[in-house]
């Protein structure tokens, strides 16, 4: 929604690791030791590749962090890159949700193995359990979205990524969001919060 409105490009370290994975990198595979485990990975490789990220001219005009920064020492990095950049932050936003609630939205996750499509078993079904309505193609579910690696990632937040809360709220740019709310609600609060800034 927001990479449609603003015409800005959303920049996902999760995404980019993962494909780092799937081509078999030097980069993926040590990462993804680290997203099975449900741990961080590594801030030198991190944020090597937000660097060069934001260096692309789709970023001139502006950008959406995804899953980046996680830890204060990324946020001092950032902060150091973005004025190498001569780029800054407009807005931190931070979504509140049950941690029972977001297990069951990401254990219930899945993608086709074909063409990428997403669905949710509860919230989102494909017609037929299983099997892509685009494609055809096998659901699958991503390792790093099994229960037990989402809580350690809950409580890696707990210890490394929650403290970027107050960073961010001693620079005014801490935007709190209610991520219980339905998705409309919580996008037009969003959009809202970013319009406001």
């Amino acid at each position: 929604m927001l990479v449609e409105k603003f015409g800005i490009p959303q920049i996902s370290t999760g995404d980019m690791l993962r494909a780092a994975v799937r081509e078999q990198t030097e980069m993926g595979m040590k990462a993804k030791q680290h997203m099975d485990a449900g741990g961080l990975v590594p801030d030198e490789v991190v944020i090597g590749i937000v660097r060069d990220r934001l260096q692309l001219a789709d970023c001139d005009q502006g950008f959406i962090l995804d899953g980046f920064p996680r830890t204060v020492p990324q946020a001092d990095a950032l902060s150091q890159c973005l004025v190498e950049l001569e780029k800054e932050l407009d807005a931190v936003i931070s979504l509140n949700v049950d941690i029972d609630a977001l297990v069951a939205r990401l254990t219930g996750r899945r993608a086709c193995a074909g063409c990428g499509k997403g669905y949710h078993i509860t919230f989102d079904p494909p017609s037929q359990d299983g099997i892509c309505d685009a494609c055809s193609g096998a659901l699958i579910q991503r390792d790093d979205d099994q229960e037990a690696t989402i809580r350690n990632r809950m409580q890696v937040y707990q210890d490394l990524t929650a403290p970027l809360e107050a960073y961010y709220q001693r620079q005014g740019l801490l935007k709190t969001v209610d991520g219980m709310a339905d998705i409309s609600s919580v996008q037009e609060e969003i959009l809202g919060t970013l319009q406001a800034n």
